[in-house]
């Protein structure tokens, strides 16, 4: 079996904290679910012919696909006693509409060896679990949710990992998640590797392990902690707090902030890490109106790296083309929301937000590490990200939940910024299904 920390293993304890009573076992068929995700992507991305290659080796200046996704996932119930024993699974296809030869590259779609898209791809999983009182055990193909390690799903499909899992709610408003991975399937693939990797070092490690909770209070604060180690690359540790305060009937005011604390780990195979980043937010809503402002702060000489193909990145200008997570980097979003049901619409609503990052620092960047590329660029980087997204979900009848997305970006920076100048549009529509 997998090596876990010890802090995860304490959850095993935790049942005792409840009794058999509190849960009536639900039947391993009575308690099946059966839900299907019909997920269609149109995606283009234009770099502004900048190719030189200083961004993860980017070559190609424009690339635009569209393709089709369906993904299936059942849920068991639990075989009756103390422990009980249940199944889940999934299945997952995806399917090329449109991608040319010159065109490919958005990573809705896997490569060939020629850099054309393939015509379809899937992969297919499952995990096997246990329930004893209020903690559930997995182990197999899982989907993992936290700040430090959770699963990509920003493309056709999502991604996987295989290794096992604990989460435990005995005490009411607290969820408790431990877990051990040791292999990925990243979101264009069909295979699981057996390598897992950072998203901007590239950095392969072999496994990684997170322990952590979330706390919902009774007055609405909510805190989160949790701890992972990316073995020889680093360890990192997430603390958040948020706190929602109503004013009125129809205005409120939200304000949260939170940490990543990023240290080199046993052989530092990415270098030496020691960045501190966090972000907080204040989030004005009156009505059908909501406005945000956002400050995040990147201290430390390295970038804010995460899960590679993931999004274990909860800062609060992590968005949808830059992370603004750059060496020493500081920036600023402006947000407005629209809800347009107020005005006899309900189901369509609009968002739109600015971010400028400035500062960003990369002369003390490691020339011969996982961020050589970032070296080059010197000091003085600043850019800059215009988001607008236009959403609209059916609120009932026979296509009810059937959302449409659009989503523009516009990014521009200077020659010291490793983004570079990119526009992009993204159209999904997405259409789930509970089947049973």
């Amino acid at each position: 079996m997998p090596r876990l920390p010890t802090l995860t293993l304490l959850l095993c304890g935790l049942p005792l904290l409840a009794t058999a009573e509190e849960k009536a076992p639900e039947g391993f068929i009575e308690g099946s679910s059966l839900k299907l995700i019909n997920r269609n992507f149109y995606f283009n991305r234009d770099f502004r012919s900048r190719g030189d290659g200083l961004f993860n080796g980017r070559q190609q200046s424009y690339r635009e696909e569209w393709a089709q996704g369906f993904q299936g996932f059942y849920s068991s119930g639990y075989t009756a006693g103390t422990v009980g024993v249940g199944l889940d699974a999934h299945a997952l296809l995806g399917v090329k509409l449109d991608s040319g030869g010159g065109t490919a590259g958005t990573n809705l779609l896997p490569l060939d060896s020629r850099n054309h898209a393939e015509d379809d791809y899937s992969a297919a999983g499952a995990a096997l679990k246990l329930r004893a009182f209020d903690t559930e055990l997995k182990l197999g193909d899982l989907f993992p949710v936290t700040p430090v390690f959770q699963r990509g799903d920003g493309r056709l499909l999502p991604q996987s990992f295989r290794g096992v899992s604990l989460e435990n709610r005995s005490i009411d408003g607290l969820t408790l998640q431990g877990g051990h991975l040791h292999a990925a399937r990243n979101k264009a693939s069909s295979n699981h590797d057996g390598e897992m990797s950072t998203e901007y070092g590239g950095t392969a490690y072999e496994s990684a392990s997170y322990f952590g909770g979330d706390y919902s209070a009774p007055d609405g604060t909510l805190l989160s902690l949790y701890q992972a180690r990316y073995e020889d690359v680093w360890n990192q540790t997430y603390l958040s707090l948020a706190h929602s305060f109503t004013l009125d009937d129809d205005s409120a005011l939200a304000l949260g902030a939170n940490l990543y604390r990023t240290r080199d780990q046993g052989s530092a195979r990415a270098g030496e890490i020691d960045t501190d980043s966090w972000s907080a937010y204040a989030r004005l809503s009156i009505g059908a109106h909501s406005f945000m402002l956002a400050h995040q702060r990147i201290d430390g000489d390295q970038p804010f790296d995460y899960l590679g193909d993931g999004d274990s990145i909860y800062l609060a200008n992590s968005v949808l083309y830059s992370d603004f997570n750059s060496p020493n980097e500081r920036s600023w979003q402006v947000r407005y929301d629209l809800d347009l049901a107020a005005f006899g619409v309900p189901g369509l609503s609009l968002m739109t937000r600015y971010l400028r990052g400035t500062g960003i620092d990369n002369s003390r960047v490691d020339p011969n590490g996982a961020y050589a590329y970032y070296a080059r660029l010197g000091d003085g980087g600043r850019h800059w990200e215009r988001d607008v997204e236009v959403k609209y979900v059916v609120q009932n009848g026979p296509a009810k939940d059937l959302s449409i997305a659009v989503q523009q970006t516009i990014h521009r920076a200077n020659a010291a910024q490793a983004d570079g100048d990119v526009d992009q549009v993204r159209i999904i529509t997405q259409y789930p299904l509970d089947i049973f």
